[in-house]
């Protein structure tokens, strides 16, 4: 295999297991036991873990070596809200574009994820909202805010797992502004409208996570 492959390979898994969880914050990033574990020199694992950090995904700690990069709560806020503001934009761009059947898909994980929430099945509830706002955003004909907008749920997936558990209360009021939001779509409502509902929708998130917060 060439030393390309074998450092893209192993960027690739690396970065796979921090995304899914599988790697947690703070989780130490030990060189010479990953080149075991992948079979491959240290160098390409050196590699892959200088471009994660470039991107975020790893910090360096003095005389621990490279760990997975903590998500702290401020960090959290910070990124929700560039997300409520892209989100918002893209639902904007996107309303023309969704058809019949986007709309119907939408009120079907909708329908899923208030049975998620009372199954008590948080990371259900958590992957059917992402869902639901995927079918809106993959409609957005601007490429490069979907991609913008896919880096921040990826890095924010390991903590939006548990938000629903923390805030039990949001995800009935999230299904609720899903259905005024497809309510505004259906209705061919102003695109600045739509746009603004859409990222009050995220920051209402914010809200609830700094209420309960605060109240702890």
């Amino acid at each position: 295999m060439a030393a390309a492959s074998k450092q893209e390979r192993t960027y690739q898994v690396l970065r796979q297991r921090i995304v899914d969880g599988v790697y947690g914050p703070g989780h130490r990033l030990v060189i010479d036991a990953l080149a075991r574990e992948l079979d491959v020199s240290q160098m390409p694992v050196r590699e892959a873990i200088r471009r994660l950090e470039a991107e975020g995904w790893v910090t360096y700690v003095r005389n621990q070596g490279a760990q997975v990069a903590p998500i702290d709560a401020d960090s959290w806020v910070e990124a929700m809200g560039t997300l409520a503001v892209l989100e918002g934009y893209a639902t904007a761009l996107a309303a023309p574009e969704l058809t019949a059947g986007d709309l119907a898909r939408m009120r079907e994980i909708n329908e899923a994820m208030l049975a998620a929430i009372e199954s008590l099945d948080v990371l259900a509830v958590s992957e059917r909202n992402l869902a639901f706002h995927r079918v809106v955003y993959e409609r957005c004909p601007n490429a490069h805010l979907r991609r913008e907008i896919e880096q921040i749920q990826e890095r924010l997936d390991t903590l939006r797992r548990s938000i629903f558990l923390y805030i039990p209360t949001r995800g009935r009021v999230s299904i609720e502004e899903h259905e005024a939001l497809l309510a505004k779509i259906e209705g061919g409502a102003d695109p600045l409208e739509i746009e603004l509902a859409a990222r009050e929708h995220k920051l209402h998130t914010i809200s609830a996570y700094q209420e309960r917060a605060a109240a702890r």
